[in-house]
């Protein structure tokens, strides 16, 4: 056990935690769970309870007998705990992954409907007028869909989905105790099936089996004999709600696809007594008496998801919202559906190599590095070596070829001083400095405009956090330098001379020296900042004003931050300080072509692309940028993970050092600065 996971001791003031007892092995081997109902409150204990205890039993699992029978002899009361309606990427018994959240229940299982459990209780009496919440309870389903986030979350993109138009059926595995307790039987599966047909003559039917099934670990109730020739059985793992899209009914027993159905705006046919019937949401075939009250979608949401589940950040060891959840399994979730064929690797640095294996060979096969890639796996190399050859065996082969590049909140430290990225882009049309070609982070700016209302609050959420925490791309800190004058001041930040964000998106004005002066020739009466970039100043790369006299101060070692908050207008040719400057919301005016500009957002000296057409809000930008575009990996964890970690982790600067190879070779890198045309090749 971490010292970050180690029980906080209890303080004199706080009342007695109740004592939890269990009896079943899962709870001893599974820490994640254990570590939840710690953090939930709960004391939990090996030995006899007594009559003021508490025993957790696992749901209706063959194995809670036992915590039932040791109950019932010491007078002690029941805990129910279940997995949550999100419980990971892969099914637990497939990708053995613990749980991230759970159902804590002190009266019966949520899917017992044999009486009222305290999920019942909630949804029949809880008020639900609090606009606040149901406000995020609308925003966390529009990232469900968005994200494509379901109990599990894995699947192959690759798989085309069936031709919308049809009668989805959901199945389950045998034996589920959802549905012996939610009072149905393998009849019910029986008579599901057959109103389908019924009451939709003609129309397609698709059964949709259980993940578990799919991988052979538990049977469902159909199988490919037993449906006929007319009825498709679809057992490949395919993202819940693009499914759901396409359908025209959905039918089920108790499925938690059917609670993500009304989620997803249907009304589904309900054939056994599940936590999401009875609510005035579904067709239900097998009525509960008891519950008589209407909810909307976001208040069973509310209640679901929101009030009744515990959830748990694995990265900070604490209890969390759903919000959190969400980001977390999209974050874990991307990397096993971009990276599930694995890469083969060439035109990477010995340095990167690691970073590489972490960012893209942990959730699926290893990257595996080939001077003559000849399998069947992607490509991947770093954006400014990929080469005719790579393109050419991308273009025969129909394998992509992705390009690999910093992010845009990359470390505390310098990529040239062998500092470990926390974020990385994997471009598998372009590269996003340069403007000649599409790229992949093109197509996120552009289909940002149609972002879901929660999207765009996430971005927006994100924008304020690394404002408020003061965070750059290299997070270097610095001098705070002070000027007094009434002038405009324009920041003018110096680039890398041989980046190939310059060489590819700078033309006319393409050195510092062109910039800083052509920035004077058009504000001559503005106070301009020149702020070398900091690579030059650390001797690495080359980019040095060869005549200063066009500044009026020329900074050195200077905050980032410090500068864009004096600043009131930022001058560049493709720096991302540019971008950084429109997170601030300070005008920016670009003398080159860099991603961020030509949508509407900058003043832009340069021809566009015709193609940047759209014309998205700073938020909605913000989100292809941070959200869309770049993956995240946990240096503490080593998960991948959301972009709010990464803040978080920047912010505290509880990181990793680089290391003492790493630090030692960006001193020798040093040394040849001014050949670096030769050693970064």
């Amino acid at each position: 056990m971490t010292r970050a996971q180690r029980p906080t001791p209890q303080a004199a003031d706080e009342p007695p935690r109740p004592r939890l007892f269990y009896f079943n092995g899962g709870f001893f081997t599974q820490k994640q769970v254990r570590r939840i109902l710690t953090l939930s409150g709960y004391d939990l204990k090996l030995g006899k309870p007594g009559p003021d205890d508490l025993v957790a039993v696992w749901g209706k699992s063959p194995t809670s007998g036992r915590g039932t029978a040791v109950a019932d002899r010491t007078n002690s009361r029941l805990v129910h705990i279940e997995d949550a309606f999100l419980r990971s990427v892969k099914p637990g018994r497939i990708g053995a992954e613990p749980p991230i959240g759970l159902t804590i229940d002190t009266q019966r299982p949520y899917f017992d409907s044999g009486g009222p459990s305290d999920l019942e209780t909630l949804l029949a009496t809880a008020p639900f007028d609090d606009t606040a919440v149901l406000d995020r309870a609308r925003n966390a389903m529009d990232l469900l869909r968005y994200h494509q986030i379901s109990k599990y979350s894995d699947f192959d993109p690759t798989i085309d989905l069936p031709a919308p138009g049809y009668v989805l059926v959901l199945d389950q595995t045998k034996g589920d105790a959802a549905i012996t307790h939610g009072n149905a039987d393998a009849n019910s599966f029986r008579e599901m099936l057959a109103f389908a047909q019924e009451e939709h003559p003609g129309a397609r039917i698709i059964v949709k089996s259980h993940p578990e099934t799919a991988h052979g670990a538990r049977a469902g109730h159909f199988d490919g004999a037993s449906l006929g020739p007319d009825i498709l059985r679809l057992s490949d793992a395919v993202p819940s709600y693009a499914l759901l899209e396409g359908a025209i009914a959905v039918y089920t027993v108790s499925s938690t696809m059917g609670f993500e159905a009304v989620l997803a705006g249907h009304r589904p046919i309900v054939f056994g007594q599940p936590f999401y019937a009875g609510w005035g949401l579904t067709d239900d075939r097998n009525p509960i008496d008891r519950r008589q009250r209407s909810l909307t979608r976001a208040q069973l949401f509310a209640g679901a998801m929101m009030l009744y589940s515990k959830w748990y950040d694995p990265y900070r060891d604490r209890l969390c919202e759903i919000e959190d959840v969400i980001a977390t399994l999209a974050a874990q979730a991307r990397a096993c559906r971009e990276d599930r064929q694995g890469y083969e690797a060439a035109g990477i640095r010995l340095w990167k190599r690691r970073a590489i294996q972490d960012f893209f060979g942990r959730a699926g096969a290893p990257v595996r590095y080939k001077q003559s890639p000849s399998g069947t796996a992607p490509l991947l190399t770093w954006a400014n070596r990929a080469t005719p050859d790579m393109s050419a065996i991308s273009v025969g082969s129909g394998r992509p070829l992705v390009r690999v590049e910093d992010g845009f909140l990359r470390s505390r430290g310098l990529g040239a001083e062998l500092v470990a990225p926390l974020s990385l882009v994997a471009d598998p049309e372009g590269i996003y400095y340069d403007p000649a070609a599409p790229s992949a982070l093109e197509d996120f700016i552009a289909a940002s405009v149609q972002l879901p209302k929660g999207a765009i609050r996430r971005a927006e959420l994100l924008r304020h956090s690394i404002v408020q925490q003061a965070l750059t791309k290299y997070n270097l800190g610095g001098e705070v330098p002070s000027f007094d004058t009434d002038k405009t001041v324009i920041l003018v930040p110096g680039q890398v001379e041989d980046d190939a964000s310059v060489l590819l998106g700078a033309e006319t004005v393409s050195t510092n020296q062109d910039l800083i002066e052509v920035v004077r020739a058009e504000y001559p009466d503005a106070f301009l900042v020149f702020k070398p970039h900091p690579d030059v100043e650390a001797g690495l790369r080359a980019g040095t004003l060869t005549d200063s006299s066009a500044a009026d101060l020329v900074t050195s070692n200077a905050d980032a931050v410090a500068l864009l908050e004096q600043a009131d207008i930022v001058a560049t040719m493709t720096s991302l300080m540019g971008f950084e400057a429109l997170l601030r919301g300070i005008p920016v005016v670009c003398y080159g072509v860099p991603f961020y500009a030509g949508w509407g957002l900058t003043t832009d000296k340069m021809a566009m692309p015709t193609r940047r057409a759209a014309r998205p809000s700073l938020d909605q930008l913000v989100h292809a940028a941070l959200l869309d575009y770049p993956r995240y990996f946990d240096p503490v964890t080593r998960q991948p993970a959301p972009a709010e970690v990464i803040v978080a982790r920047l912010a505290s600067g509880i990181l990793p050092s680089a290391g003492f190879r790493n630090r030692a070779l960006s001193k020798l890198q040093g040394l040849f600065a001014s050949h670096a045309p030769l050693w970064r090749r």
